[in-house]
């Protein structure tokens, strides 16, 4: 169970555990590693609303189903951990997906933080606003595309732009297109 090794004996020859000190160190190895893992989630959300980008809310759904999958992983090693079952295969997938939001948050940093480019300045018309309040509140303008394909595009503000703008005005979003293709609001303004 801790080491992968097949079990014979009442002891493991590759460890030296018994399986109930073997759940126990799986099941502490588990706990440590959720941490790390809730630990990458915030940092993700912490980067994404540093440099919000345009295609935030798909990212954040994305980043929410991996979540919860992962999560939901986790509450089964642990499960199936005290019934003393079979863990490799389920636990070598788990420790793969623990580091998933740290590089994301990572690729979201640099792909902000790292864009010399000089943002392009697009003219749109605001048909709308979204405000969603909470321990992490989210403001939205809801504008016009100018990118083809798309109709509309929800751009993150802060609580001062939000206030500060009505339905029908026109408005000039600074985007930039990203390091890695991501394209992301640098600020938007009357015109």
């Amino acid at each position: 169970m801790n080491c992968g090794a097949e079990m014979s004996e009442e002891r493991c020859e590759a460890c030296g555990l018994t399986p109930t000190a073997a759940e126990f160190s799986v099941r502490s190895k588990l706990l440590n590693r959720t941490a790390v893992f809730l630990l990458g989630a915030v940092a993700f959300v912490v980067a994404a609303g540093r440099y919000p980008a345009l295609e935030l809310d798909g990212i954040l759904i994305f980043i929410g189903v991996l979540f919860f999958l992962t999560l939901g992983l986790a509450i089964w090693l642990e499960r199936r951990a005290l019934r003393h079952l079979e863990l490799e295969a389920l636990k070598r997938v788990y420790y793969g997906l623990i580091p998933l939001p740290w590089i994301f948050s990572t690729l979201m940093l640099a792909n902000g933080a790292l864009d010399r480019a000089p943002p392009q300045v697009e003219e749109a018309h605001v048909v709308g606003k979204f405000s969603m309040g909470g321990a992490l509140p989210s403001r939205r303008l809801v504008v016009t595309s100018w990118r083809d394909g798309h109709r509309i595009e929800r751009v993150p503000v802060d609580r001062v732009n939000f206030d500060n703008f009505n339905r029908g005005d026109v408005v000039e979003v600074k985007v930039k297109d990203g390091l890695v293709g991501i394209p992301w609001v640098v600020d938007v303004f009357h015109r």
